[in-house]
């Protein structure tokens, strides 16, 4: 009689654990962040003829994308030069007129990915573990 709860047990935890792999295998995975981009969901989507943008990748920006904009500015998050350089580094690319109109939460987002980019490797990770 032992041996028959024993077989079913069995039975029971290579099913549990079948399910689990299935489970797992089912699950997307998880990609490994790019330190170059940063991921922003918008609080208010901006909407394009029928397209409807719900988030936005900022690239890490070269120096020439920098270019008419003082980094001191851009680390202070002034939005006049968010205004002039977040459509050089969005994907999807945005106009100057729809980053003019983000949400000013939204705003606030996409400057702060941009001042982070403009630390060094070691500044960006000091102020991770502070």
């Amino acid at each position: 009689m032992g041996s028959i709860t024993d077989n079913a047990h069995d039975e029971q935890q290579e099913r549990t654990r079948e399910a689990e792999l299935a489970k797992a295998a089912a699950a997307p995975a998880e990609q490994p962040k790019n330190p170059n981009q940063e991921v922003i969901e918008l609080d208010a989507p901006i909407v394009r003829g029928s397209q409807t943008i719900k988030e936005l990748i900022i690239r890490k920006p070269g120096s020439g994308e920098l270019r008419g904009v003082a980094l001191l500015d851009l680390i202070q998050m002034d939005v006049n030069s968010l205004h002039k350089v977040l459509p050089r580094i969005t994907i999807p690319s945005l106009t100057e007129i729809e980053v003019k109109a983000l949400d000013p939460a939204d705003l606030m987002a996409c400057g702060t990915a941009v001042s982070g980019f403009l630390l060094q490797k070691k500044a960006r990770e000091a102020s991770l573990v502070a």
